[in-house]
């Protein structure tokens, strides 16, 4: 009964060594996947992807975006990229914003080719950037246009007076620092606004004449803040082609594009963590061809219990 007892409790010490050492091994298997592929995401996919479309989404309010920048840069050095499909569905945003967008996408167009394919809305910057692509792909009913530049600010005079508050101020010339919220707009700002306004205007409908099969006088007609629909947008020349992602592949294959590459999402890099396992276990998975979904990956290696300011260019709808 000894023996018995003893040899019961050498297999138990056997067992939690066992356990041990296969929880430790199955933390070294996750934290090498996770090497791997934060190493990979150094560097937009890091030379290891199979040739493929590369999306990019372009969404929300535009600002000056470094990020953005950076990945559309990355895409333009990365052999793997045959070809280029920015989702468009913006209504715009500061127009910086948008012209270094526009730069960024006319510096990769040189060099693969770039298709913008329109959701909802691709208007004022939205539509900028869209510009700069060499095909525009919309929907029937998408919203275009809204071809302008404007500038807003607040009036709380009456507030202050019913409340009761005074503004004192002294400053070095009359236009410093105006207009302001403050006190009323005089002439002489809004005669300032307008000239820095229509300035930024007449860059952007030349942008737009250069781009488009468009003469400048026709971009002035088109340029008055108006809105389309896609089916509009094509018959006034703003946009090439109706339709969605298919008809932007098939605009890349008449590019030389193989339209049987597989298209793939250059999202956002997180940095909310200096070790970001699920995102880099995603991408080794979309290296690998697995699916993308990283709590599917973990799940799968049974690792889920380890752990506006200035100018703008926008539509308001």
């Amino acid at each position: 009964m000894a023996m018995r007892a003893d040899d019961l409790i050498d297999r138990r010490r056997l067992r939690r060594k066992l356990t041990f050492w296969r929880v430790a091994a199955l933390g070294i298997v996750a934290v090498g996947l996770a090497a791997a592929a934060a190493w990979t995401m150094r560097d937009g996919l890091g030379g290891l992807a199979a040739d493929h479309i590369a999306k990019v989404r372009i969404e929300g309010t535009i600002t000056e975006d470094d990020e953005l920048l950076e990945r559309l840069e990355k895409i333009r050095k990365e052999p793997a990229v045959k070809g280029v499909i920015l989702a468009v569905d913006s209504p715009g945003g500061t127009t910086a914003g948008g012209e270094a967008i526009f730069d960024a996408v006319r510096l990769l167009a040189a060099e693969k080719p770039v298709v913008a394919q329109v959701g909802t809305l691709a208007a004022s910057a939205g539509y900028m950037i869209a510009s700069a692509t060499d095909h525009i792909v919309a929907r029937k009913s998408s919203i275009i246009g809204s071809i302008g530049v404007l500038v807003q600010f607040p009036d709380v005079t009456g507030l202050m007076e019913k409340v009761g508050i005074k503004l004192e101020e002294v400053k070095s010339s009359p236009l410093k620092a105006e207009p302001s919220p403050f006190n009323a707009t005089t002439e002489p700002e809004r005669a300032m606004l307008r000239a820095m306004i229509l300035d930024s205007y007449d860059w952007f409908k030349g942008l737009v004449a250069e781009r488009r099969p468009l003469s400048a006088a026709e971009v002035a007609l088109l340029a008055d803040g108006s809105v389309f629909t896609g089916r509009q947008a094509l018959k006034n020349k703003l946009v090439d082609e109706l339709g969605g992602e298919s008809a932007a592949i098939g605009w890349l294959e008449t590019k030389g594009v193989d339209a049987e590459l597989k298209v793939i999402e250059w999202k956002q890099r997180d940095d909310s963590s200096l070790f970001p396992l699920p995102q880099a276990v995603a991408t080794l998975a979309r290296l690998l061809g697995l699916p993308e979904d990283s709590a599917t990956i973990l799940h799968e290696l049974g690792a889920e219990r380890l752990f506006l300011d200035g100018l703008v260019s926008v539509w308001h709808p």
